[in-house]
């Protein structure tokens, strides 16, 4: 008697016939859901660049207090005077206290000339925006914008500004927006980060090798790990305040600079550049951490096994073999994490960033600003002229965000390209 060949039921081809229809069915939907997403990301970002660059052009109505002009002496404009003859034309127009204070806060003789000179024009010519138009409006209705002016200004000038400028970059904060700049808050930036870099990543690294190679699969060290995992997202406010107790007031002496003898005369506490910096670095510590425990992990086991088949220690095996290969994957979580130190305000705000400082960070031990903080006490301002600085200002940020970004990427690829 002849068997029937074994196969699927009538029912069972039913329900697998179901089954591919359903995950085809989701699959068209996920190849219109992801596509869809990407586009959204692409319309959200465009609308921010979009509206950065309409704020940080177009024309202004500018009208000066002292006309620039009259300043002249002997047939010399202002521009040209030696300093001098600048510093004689500001004692000469401002109050005593404004002097007094402007010459304790950085003494003239210790001022380059254009630093003077912008002292001037903030001071004595004191230039007032009293009018602007965005980029879209200066570039469809100039017209109109000369009618109004001439009608509602009929003292200002007008003139086309791009407020990302040289000038911009170079120039002190000053509560005059057409002549405040952000080079404290720029310096400021680069010596926080690059503080936060040189505490976060060797620990962060050095804890991750721990953990990963020589740490035992007991009890403590997995409530080590989940407490790491825990830290990673607890907000940025919460360090801040650790920030505050531990590194401002617990050691003050150190982070003023008094221990040390380097202590900055502006700086009345450890209100420092060197606190916000080790700060930032308990902030992302944890993201370093967990990124290079993945990157480590990744690593194939082979090569730590020849290692020891060649009588490696195991220490030479992980300096010479598993750090090369893990590299690249370390560098792009440093990456992801200074990207988010660079743009925090919270933490910063908590340890005493100052929200207007006219002089130039020269120390770890120096008060400061930051671009972030810089761009939360403009949006902050009254007058609607500060919204052109703060985009400004961000375009600023976002720039030098990149910048960094892009230089940590090539040293990535060029450790990535020895390790291959």
């Amino acid at each position: 008697m002849s068997r029937r060949p074994a196969g699927p039921t009538h029912v069972e081809a039913q329900e697998l016939a179901d089954i591919l229809t359903w995950r085809h069915r989701w699959s068209r939907i996920w190849r219109v859901v992801l596509p869809a997403s990407t586009i959204v990301g692409i319309l959200a970002l465009t609308a921010l660049l979009y509206n950065v660059s309409n704020q940080s052009f177009g024309y202004i109505a500018v009208e000066n207090e002292v006309d620039p002009q009259s300043l002249a002496i002997a047939g010399v404009p202002l521009g040209e005077l030696p300093k001098s003859r600048l510093v004689a034309i500001l004692q000469d127009n401002i109050s005593e206290g404004l002097y007094r204070r402007l010459e304790h806060d950085q003494p003239f003789d210790q001022r380059s000339r254009e630093d003077v000179l912008d002292l001037v024009h903030e001071r004595v010519v004191n230039p007032e925006v009293v009018a602007s138009w965005t980029l879209h409006e200066s570039l469809l209705a100039r017209d109109r914008i000369e009618a109004d002016m001439a009608r509602q200004f009929p003292a200002a000038h007008l003139e086309f500004r791009s407020w990302v400028d040289l000038d911009f970059l170079r120039s002190q904060q000053s509560p005059n927006p057409q002549i405040t700049g952000v080079r404290p808050a720029i310096l400021g930036s680069l010596w926080t980060i690059l503080i936060t870099i040189a505490f976060a990543f060797p620990i962060g690294v050095g804890a991750a090798i721990y953990l990963e190679e020589y740490a035992d699969d007991n009890r403590l060290n997995r409530l080590i790990q989940t407490n790491i995992n825990n830290l990673a997202g607890v907000p940025s406010i919460i360090y801040g305040i650790l920030g505050l107790a531990v590194f401002v007031r617990a050691l003050e002496p150190i982070t003023s600079g008094t221990a040390f003898g380097l202590a900055d005369p502006t700086t009345a506490n450890g209100r420092t550049i060197l606190s916000a910096g080790m700060t930032l670095a308990l902030l992302i510590l944890p993201l370093i951490i967990i990124n290079a425990q993945e990157a480590i992990r990744a690593v194939p086991g082979s090569l730590r096994q020849a290692s020891y088949g060649l009588g490696g220690t195991k220490w030479q095996t992980i300096w010479s073999h598993v750090l090369p290969n893990a590299l690249p994957g370390i560098l792009t979580g440093t990456i992801l994490a200074v990207s988010r130190a660079i743009g925090e305000t919270a933490p910063l705000v908590v340890v005493g960033a100052s929200t207007f400082i006219a002089i130039d960070p020269s120390s770890p031990f120096s008060k400061f600003t930051t671009l972030p903080i810089q761009i939360f006490q403009w949006t902050a301002r009254p007058q609607n002229v500060f919204r052109n600085t703060a985009a400004a200002a961000i375009i600023v940020l976002l720039v030098l965000l990149l910048t960094l970004n892009a230089s940590a990427i090539l040293l990535r690829n060029r450790f990535s390209s020895r390790s291959n």
